[in-house]
This record gives structure tokens, sequence and C-alpha cells, in this order.
């Protein structure tokens, strides 16, 4: 009997002993119950040995021999071992599915625009993106690597800074007209200020009364406000002219490149104490698929001009 056949006829035996039938045997395997019955004959007949009791013509269930009962546990912990040693090849190669997690608005403002570009680079890895602003434990939820904004410590990952970040204020263009007035930031008290309400502010995520203080003013008076607990929607919001938005600079970037906003006072700088990580689990750090793309993520930061 040839290693492939030999193989075949172990894992028909194995099954049918636990579905104790060539029918329910077939069904997991994808073949037909007289081929499954025919493997295991093969196998008795090389063996020397019967496997399973033989009875009446349509016996069931399928009932396994007493040297069948003894010798399952080890072929069973011999399939298992076979399938670990698989996961362990396949680890090795950027061929599979690398799952991602990142925030709504970094998926839609940032990775995504670009994310074709590593798929041709690497058409072989396939991406599975976890997109949600809570921080999920990499080893329950299977995930590999992914892109955090904060100070950098997350417990049980290794944290590398991708990019750091500005803040400033934009408007879209057709607001800035119907708004001449808006010279300096003493003037955003006129108009409606769009607030981002998805980082925890106890992190030291630049609210707008920490960037007017920054500037050197403040709003006296009670001001309109508008406030969403997404990134990229606060940034729509803007760009739909619903007021001024306190813009990140990597999630702004392809909009003010595009002219969909505008960034006001640009003589004011205000650097987030909050910046991008690349964050991963120390064990999975030679992955070939998760190494590609760290590699292509910081490539992007890079060409973007905002790698750290």
């Amino acid at each position: 009997m040839t290693a492939p056949i030999f193989l075949n006829a172990l894992r028909a035996f194995e099954a049918s002993a636990r579905h104790q039938s060539f029918s329910g045997a077939a069904a997991e395997l994808n073949v037909t119950p007289a081929a499954v019955g025919q493997l295991v004959r093969s196998l008795e007949e090389w063996l020397g040995v019967p496997l399973f009791h033989r009875g009446g013509r349509g016996r069931t269930p399928l009932v396994p021999t007493e040297v069948s009962l003894r010798a399952l546990p080890d072929i069973r912990d011999g399939f298992d071992r076979l399938n670990l040693g698989f996961a362990r090849l396949k680890e090795r190669s950027t061929v599979g599915v690398l799952t991602v997690t990142v925030s709504p608005a970094f998926a839609a403002k940032w990775l995504l625009p670009r994310i074709d570009r590593f798929q041709t680079a690497w058409p072989d890895t396939d991406i599975r993106l976890d997109t949600s602003l809570k921080l999920m434990d990499f080893a329950t939820q299977g995930i590999d690597i992914g892109v955090r904004y904060g100070a950098g410590h997350w417990p049980g990952l290794e944290a590398e800074k991708l990019m750091d970040e500005e803040v400033f204020p934009v408007c879209s263009p057709s607001f800035l007209e119907h708004h001449a007035e808006l010279r300096g930031p003493g003037d955003l008290s006129r108009v409606t200020l769009i607030d981002d309400l998805s980082v925890d502010r106890q992190t030291g995520f630049v609210t707008w009364d920490a960037w007017l203080k920054s500037a050197g003013t403040r709003l006296t008076s009670a001001r309109a406000s508008l406030k969403i607990n997404n990134s990229a929607a606060v940034l729509q919001a803007a760009i739909d002219g619903h007021g001024v938005a306190l813009a990140r600079s990597v999630l702004a970037r392809d909009d003010l490149a595009a002219g969909r906003l505008i960034r006001l006072f640009p003589e004011i700088a205000r650097p987030s104490e909050l910046a991008y990580y690349i964050v991963y689990r120390k064990e999975c750090a030679e992955l070939p698929r998760l190494v590609a793309f760290y590699e292509w993520l910081r490539d992007e930061a890079s060409s973007d001009g905002t790698v750290k």
C-alpha cells in the first residue's frame, strides 16, 4: 500500500469509527460510502486483522474491534500532530490569512485607500480587517497585528511608533467662503465647532479647549457644537459644511491633498502627545506575512512623510 493510500485508509478508518458508520465518514470526507468501505477493507487486508465487527447486512452502528479501540487514540493523536505540523508550515510562509485590527476611522481614512498596494505586492496573503475602537485581546481574538492610537503602552503587546501627528482646525472651501470672518482662532466663537468624542480625554487627546489654549485664546461666549464619536465622521461633517473640525493630520491628509478640506491658521502648530503605533504579539514577530505587512506599513508612512 502506497503512503497516500495508507493515509487515506487511516482517515477513512478513524472517521468510520467516530461516526460509527461508513455513511457518516463519507459525508465528512466528501466521498461515497462505498469508497470509504473499500479503503477500510484495503487497510484490513494489509494489516491482516478485522477493524470492525461484521454483523448482518446493514448492521448499525458500526462497532470497532478491540484492537481498533486500542489503536484509535494513537491514530487520532497522530492526525492532530500532522495538522499542527501543517499549520506550522503555513505559518512560515506568506500564504494565508493575516488578521489586522485598526480603528474604523484609521481604516476608512488611511488604510483602505492604500491596501490595494499591499495586495498587489503580496497576492498570496489575505487580509482580514477587524475595525473596532475596543482594545482587542490579540491572543483570544486571533489578531496578528494592528495599528493603535495612543501613548504607546499596551500590556502584552510590542509597540513601535509608526506616525506622529499634528492637530489643527479644518473646514470645507465652501464653508470658508461663507465665513470670511475666520481670520484668527478668536473668531471660532462665531461658528459651529465639531467635537471628536472617539478618544478618551484622559489619554492626552487634544480637545478644542486644549488647542485654543495652545493658540493663546479662549472662547468666552457659549459656542455652538456638534459632537461625534467617530473621527472619520468628524472630518466628513466638516467636508459637508457643518462647521469647523479639529482634525488629526494622519486622518485628514488625503482630504487636504484633494482640496476637500482647508487647514485654518496653518501658522499655529499643535503636535499631539499621542501617536500611531504598530502593535503585535512578540511570539508572532517573525511570522513572514506579519513582517511583510509591518514593512509595508512603514514604507507607506514614509512615503507620506509622516513616519517617525
